[in-house]
């Protein structure tokens, strides 16, 4: 304590010594008769004083600023290398923009894609002496001086330049109290000089033009012409490109879309202040502020455009792959601000022949289920229904995570109020509450549909559902009941382990007492006689393909399946046969392209090529195969191809060949799941190898009959119409006419069998006659019979021999496989 009141004493001391001194000094300037005593020559030398005193303080508070004491200033070197926020966008294969990843709506062009009438009406509305000054217009400084501080007049403009309004779109204004104002001048005046110093006037222009905001979320002048317009920067009239610089004064005030009066006035003070410094004749002036105000307003947004639920789902994906990968300072990417460019692997007129596809099919469908349940909801008899889907809803969940109770969620639910509601002939307004839109949209089919190339895996074309903006799950990936279309890999694990396609199945009803006495039931309810599994297949037969898949083995199915890409829990019983599991279309597709592809593994690609803004490569998988394992012999998916052709020329799918004239070659299946909730059909061609699945978001909001519930009624026609869309696209003429290559001739004859054999009937017992006419009679029949059963025998032979050669046949096979060291086993 001696030493802290020593030390504030002695300063205590000294302070009062300083005061003093001034005192003396000074002490007499602070009377008033000093300063009446002054002369001309003792004011002016006060006001040099002053002034000095001014500049001095200046002088230090533009140092403060320069050297950052008020916050960061970037460099010129940091300033050369500037970046705004750039969203992530989305190609197609054949190079159109499907998408972007965006917080603000921006895409960068260059000077010379920018309209000439742009850079005038900006030049001449908001900065007349842009190429004469050096960053600051110190003219600009004088009026603002005058005639806005001192003459208060508000209408005289603004003193700043273009380069200080770029410094304050790309560095925004601080909050600093009271200093606010003057800092933040000062140091848009510095980077303003800086701008100047580094970049051209045209240089200048162009990030000006690419960073400013044009209301809402939509930044510089690309997005604007394409949001307001429907046109890119360079192809804008001269009345369009004053609209975009008029809504730089006020980008709410001024919005084209919400007060057009406003808009119409300020794109005529702009047009005229381009008439004022030359850039039009009055002629043209007077001829451009006649015309009306015309927008072609495109409001983009996540849900529109070409495959939404393919850029959601990529989004997802992405985001999470950003994350993981570092820019060249070390820092993650932001997919949203960091301007990549992501190449796929989609089609864009195939994807929007499947878009359209699906939507005319489901539009009439639609249709037919509404008769169909006419006044009656289809979730009659069932409240759980609308239970569940109230619980599934987003707000209910919120409001549950929110803490109240279900009687104010109820009150919630019951309230009516203004919102969009879709419908297949457009949206409207509806006043309803929200229990009612879940009703609404309760009784909706949805669908899923997808086509891939069966050698590469690249995806083509993707459709989740029916409307982005109103359902939102994806049925490419969610998982339903496959239902019949699951029967193709039953057959080929049987023809894999060794049974012979002409083997016969008896078509009797059966009962599992180890399975809870199951029995499965045929859809047309016929029994008896026998299957090849060529008709068996054909005509979708469910008491044959149950016992094709007990003679095969239930787990031997269910590793097939795996390996060719079904994930997620297989049942292992005999209902499996059915289809009786949950898949994904994603995984469908891709295992029938295993079929279609010799029996090897196909792994959907959808991503081919990521780069960064300045053009470097940081994903490159254009080149990677996406061929996998072996693990189906080529011989089984040669034998199967015919079979599933027959399904398409005679059996479930035959609309394609009698409806829709489809003349190339297909192999399909149909898929019905129990009490029709879900329709399908995979089918492919020698290119393409494509799936539909269509069915309600409840698995019971269904059709109540096979007729209209059936896959061949609601899934194949999407992808009927789909490739007649191709066929008669000129891009895709191939299509129409390409063909499976023939079955070897080896094999051909694995194939030459019945379909079908019908039940053995006994002859009845004739009473034989006596005497001579009686024994010839005799004679005769036991020569016939004698003949039938060395007939028989023969056929029997043959059939043996048949099992003999197939057998060996599958042995070469597998012992290739072996010796590649690609089996399964």
């Amino acid at each position: 304590m001696p030493f802290f009141n020593s030390y504030f004493g002695s300063f205590s001391d000294w302070m009062n010594t300083r005061r003093k001194r001034w005192l003396t000094r000074h002490g007499h300037t602070l009377s008033m008769s000093y300063w009446k005593s002054l002369d001309r020559r003792g004011w002016l030398r006060v006001l040099g004083k002053g002034v000095a005193a001014v500049a001095l303080v200046f002088f230090v508070f533009y140092l403060a600023v320069y050297f950052g004491l008020f916050g960061w200033l970037p460099t010129k070197r940091q300033l050369k290398a500037v970046q705004n926020n750039m969203p992530s966008e989305v190609y197609t294969a054949d190079s159109v923009l499907i998408g972007r990843y965006f917080i603000q709506d921006r895409t960068n062009v260059a000077y010379k894609d920018i309209a000439e009438p742009a850079i005038h009406a900006l030049v001449a509305t908001e900065d007349v002496r842009f190429y004469e000054h050096d960053g600051v217009d110190y003219r600009s400084w004088a009026r603002v001086f005058i005639k806005s501080l001192l003459l208060q007049n508000e209408a005289s403009g603004g003193g700043s330049t273009l380069s200080q309004q770029l410094a304050k779109n790309l560095f925004p204004r601080k909050n600093l109290g009271f200093l606010s104002m003057p800092v933040n001048k000062l140091r848009e005046v510095i980077l303003a000089r800086r701008f100047e110093a580094i970049y051209t006037k045209e240089e200048i222009l162009q990030l000006y033009l690419n960073t400013v905001p044009m209301g809402g979320n939509v930044y510089g002048i690309e997005s604007a012409a394409r949001r307001f317009f429907n046109t890119s920067a360079d192809s804008l009239k001269t009345e369009e490109a004053a609209v975009l610089i008029g809504l730089l004064k006020g980008t709410t005030y001024y919005h084209p879309k919400l007060y057009p009066e406003r808009s119409l006035q300020r794109r005529n003070v702009v047009l005229a202040q381009m008439a004022r410094y030359g850039y039009l004749t009055p002629e043209q002036k007077d001829s451009l502020q006649k015309r009306p105000l015309t927008l072609r307003y495109n409001a983009y947004s996540h849900h529109s455009g070409l495959a939404p639920y393919f850029r959601e789902h990529l989004r997802e994906e992405l985001t999470h792959w950003a994350a993981q990968q570092k820019d060249a300072e070390g820092d993650p990417y932001n997919l949203y601000n960091d301007g990549l460019k992501i190449y796929t692997t989609l089609d864009s007129k195939m994807q929007r022949h499947a878009e359209l596809a699906l939507r005319q099919r489901m539009k009439t469908l639609q249709i037919d289920f509404d008769k169909h349940w006419g006044n009656k909801a289809p979730w009659t008899g069932q409240p759980d229904v609308l239970k569940a889907a109230k619980e599934r809803s987003l707000r209910y969940r919120r409001h549950k995570a929110a803490g109240m109770s279900d009687s104010e969620i109820d009150e919630i639910f019951n309230t009516p109020r203004k919102m969009q509601v879709f419908r297949w002939r457009g949206e409207v307004t509806r006043t309803i509450s929200p229990m009612d839109s879940l009703r609404h949209y309760l009784r909706y089919l949805n669908a899923g549909f997808l086509a891939m190339e069966p050698t590469s895996g690249y995806i083509r074309a993707w459709v989740g559902g029916i409307n982005h903006n109103y359902f939102q799950y994806d049925h490419v990936r969610s998982r339903r009941q496959v239902g019949s279309t699951f029967k193709p890999f039953v057959y080929a694990a049987a023809m894999d382990q060794g049974i012979a396609p002409c083997s016969y199945f008896p078509n009797d009803r059966r009962v599992f007492p180890e399975y809870e006495n199951w029995s499965p039931r045929n859809a047309d309810n016929q029994y008896g006689g026998a299957y090849s599994m060529l008709g068996a297949l054909t005509h979708s037969v469910n008491t044959v393909s149950v016992n094709v898949a007990m003679q095969a083995g239930i787990p031997k199915i269910v590793q097939l399946a795996h390996s060719l890409g079904i994930k997620g829990e297989l049942p292992s019983t005999p209902s499996l046969a059915l289809g009786t599991a949950d898949a994904s279309l994603l995984e469908m597709v891709g295992a029938y392209g295993a079929l279609a592809n010799g029996g090897y593994q196909v792994k959907p690609r959808y991503l081919l090529r990521i780069v960064d803004r300045q053009g470097r490569v940081l994903l490159d998988q254009t080149n990677s195969n996406g061929q996998g394992e072996h693990v189906l012999s080529s011989q089984t998916t040669a034998l199967l191809r015919p079979m599933l052709e027959n399904v398409v020329n005679e059996g479930t799918g035959r609309r394609l060949r009698q409806e829709y004239r489809l003349n190339m070659g297909i192999a399909g299946k149909t898929g019905t799941t129990q009490s029709h909730a879900d329709g399908w059909f995979i089918g492919y061609t020698p290119d393409l190898v494509a799936g539909a699945w269509v069915g309600g978001e409840d698995r019971r909001i269904r059709f109540r009959d096979l007729e209209k519930g059936g896959g061949a009624n609601t899934a194949l026609p999407i992808w009927g119409t789909f490739f007649q869309r191709l066929s008669k696209d000129r891009a895709y003429r191939r299509y129409a006419y390409s063909q499976f290559s023939p079955l070897p001739s080896h094999l051909q004859g694995y194939l030459n069998c019945p379909p079908y054999q019908p039940p053995f009937v006994e002859e009845p017992i004739i009473e034989e006659e006596r005497g001579l006419d009686g024994f010839f009679e005799r004679s005769g029949r036991k020569l016939k019979d004698l003949f039938k059963k060395k007939n028989k025998n023969k056929d029997r032979d043959k059939e043996r021999d048949r099992e003999k050669d197939w057998q060996k046949e599958l042995e070469k096979e597998l012992e290739k496989r072996r010796d590649r060291g690609r089996g399964r086993d």
